[in-house]
């Protein structure tokens, strides 16, 4: 029986495409079947296939790395038809991974979503805007491969024209090369455009609890899918309205992956995506006069004279300093030759300092 062509593929709609089906090469011949993880939850998972959604074991892709469990928005083989429980027997390699840390004093890793090409960071205008959390977001969006958007929900509550295209100015000067829209479901404004941008390919839906995520999924689905709670008034923060992370299908193309609220958004190896979203930093420091101008005191800081001009925002480099900063953190804990090279710097430096200290003493005396 001859093969159908990948865009007219069963599981087409859910990003099926030529390069999926050449990695599954190997498994069809094992009469395994191609899905995508839709849900995962407790041990198992609900996978789309060319025959339907099924619910699959995933005790044979079980690893001690938890950067390697099965995710929504993997593609996996799994049993044919018949197995009872059927498992999933193997993940294909991911193409991207949106990956934070679970915790700012662990080293560990959780994969929120695979496969996305695109990072949706919802942002609710109902509450004053948290600029260094957006720039979190978006450094960890830089770093999974995916193109981040910045949707500032709820649009409707700043009625005033002017006063939204500030806020919208604000997070673009915090966002460079970043699409920023205001959106409201409630009104439908934006939302057309939103459905545009992430057309064809597979999105993630991302940010706090009480951000209007799953409003947002509702509207591009083009129905009630996702349940929906009211956010407090007090602080504009919902309960977890979604508490698994759910893979759907968009009426003009391409899927949407929703999440459950964040409350912490720790880097993960993230120095990559941190020297995107700070580019503006990047590229002064190129003209620095030492090469690892640490931006604090030194002489010929391009960095520190843009802030002394007026043209670098103080909180910018105030952020950038602390992203960078505890990203170091991370990373040193996971890797042993960058831990002993930080030591090796703090302790030159200590010693420097301490030189200094017997200098200045001795020109007193």
């Amino acid at each position: 029986m001859q093969a159908s062509s990948p865009s007219s593929h069963p599981l087409a709609p859910y990003g099926w495409d030529e390069d999926w089906e050449a990695e599954f090469t190997p498994y069809a011949a094992q009469g395994l079947l191609p899905g995508r993880v839709v849900r995962v939850d407790r041990g198992q998972c609900d996978v789309v296939t060319p025959h339907g959604t099924v619910r699959a074991d995933t005790e044979f892709v079980v690893p001690r790395d938890p950067m390697k469990v099965v995710c929504t928005g993997d593609w996996a083989a799994i049993d044919p038809e018949g197995g009872d429980p059927r498992y999933v027997r193997t993940l294909l390699p991911r193409r991207t991974a949106f990956v934070r840390s679970t915790s700012s004093k662990r080293s560990e890793g959780q994969i929120l979503a695979a496969n996305v090409d695109h990072a949706i960071i919802a942002v609710s205008l109902a509450v004053e805007l948290d600029l260094g959390r957006i720039e979190r977001f978006l450094a960890l969006a830089w770093e999974s491969g995916a193109q981040p958007v910045v949707v500032l929900s709820k649009a409707d509550l700043v009625p005033d024209a002017t006063g939204l295209s500030y806020l919208v100015e604000d997070v673009e000067t915090t966002a460079p090369g970043v699409q920023v829209l205001p959106v409201s479901a409630t009104t439908g404004e934006g939302v057309e455009i939103l459905a545009a941008v992430v057309s064809g390919g597979t999105s993630v839906l991302l940010g706090q609890s009480g951000a209007g995520k799953s409003t947002l999924a509702n509207a591009l689905v083009g129905e009630d899918v996702m349940n929906v709670n009211a956010a407090r008034d007090v602080d504009g923060k919902g309960r977890h309205t979604t508490t698994t992370r759910n893979l759907l299908v968009l009426p003009g193309g391409g899927v949407l992956i929703d999440t459950p609220g964040l409350r912490g958004v720790g880097l993960y190896d993230a120095g990559t995506g941190v020297g995107q979203v700070f580019s503006e930093i990047e590229d002064l420091a190129r003209d620095c006069r030492f090469q690892d101008c640490a931006h604090t005191a030194e002489p010929g800081c391009a960095v520190l004279a843009a802030v002394e001009e007026g043209t670098l925002p103080e909180r910018r480099l105030d952020s950038y300093r602390k992203l960078i900063r505890e990203n170091q953190r991370i990373v040193a804990k996971t890797d042993a030759r960058l831990r002993a090279d930080m030591r090796r710097v703090w302790k030159m430096r200590g010693a420097e300092g301490r030189a200094a200290m017997e200098a200045k003493r001795g020109r007193i005396r």
